[in-house]
């Protein structure tokens, strides 16, 4: 795949998940989120070139900062990411100004490091590219369904005399229950 090619895929990957970041999605139990970052290492694996042969220590060196600095703006970006569930039990998430500053210091780090190779004399492809964004996006894909995972579906209490019930929430949000009854238990702990 030539140089020009590359770029035109990086850049459609940065488009689509910064348009997906920037609104709400509904996150879902299909396990997809690795599609993304698999397609890149396959094309990565096609690509020639990424390490530089005339300083293969000091590339596969940068390129191993480049993947660290890949994982941490990956989770970062996963942490940052706000995670809401609806009335209807669904999760939904989307990036927040926190997440912002991520992407902004993840971008700034790589280019801290590509202009650190360059003064080095290390040629860094479209390649080395394609391996951080990849693992960018599986650390934040992976971070991401491990919260949703985490969190447990939103709980109603009745409060009717002394008793109270348990259930599944139908109606309201998760961080209050639908008319005067039923409320989440966060909410009714601080309540009392």
């Amino acid at each position: 795949m030539s140089g020009l090619v590359n770029v035109l895929v990086i850049g459609a990957v940065i488009a689509v998940v910064v348009f997906r970041q920037c609104s709400a999605q509904q996150i879902t139990d299909d396990r997809r989120w690795w599609v993304l970052p698999g397609i890149l290492l396959v094309l990565l694996l096609r690509e020639p070139g990424l390490v530089d042969p005339r300083h293969a220590a000091l590339s596969a060196a940068v390129l191993g900062a480049e993947m660290v600095v890949g994982l941490v703006t990956g989770a970062g970006w996963a942490w940052t990411t706000r995670l809401w569930r609806e009335a209807d039990g669904s999760l939904w998430s989307k990036g927040t100004k926190a997440t912002a500053f991520v992407w902004t210091g993840g971008l700034a780090l790589r280019a801290a490091l590509y202009g650190v190779a360059a003064l080095m004399g290390i040629h860094q492809g479209t390649a080395a590219l394609m391996a951080a964004l990849a693992v960018m996006l599986a650390a934040r894909g992976g971070a991401l369904m491990w919260r949703a995972g985490q969190m447990r579906p939103a709980y109603s209490v009745s409060m009717r005399g002394d008793s109270m019930h348990g259930d599944f929430m139908h109606g309201g949000s998760a961080y209050g229950g639908s008319g005067d009854r039923a409320m989440s238990r966060p909410a009714w702990k601080d309540r009392v």
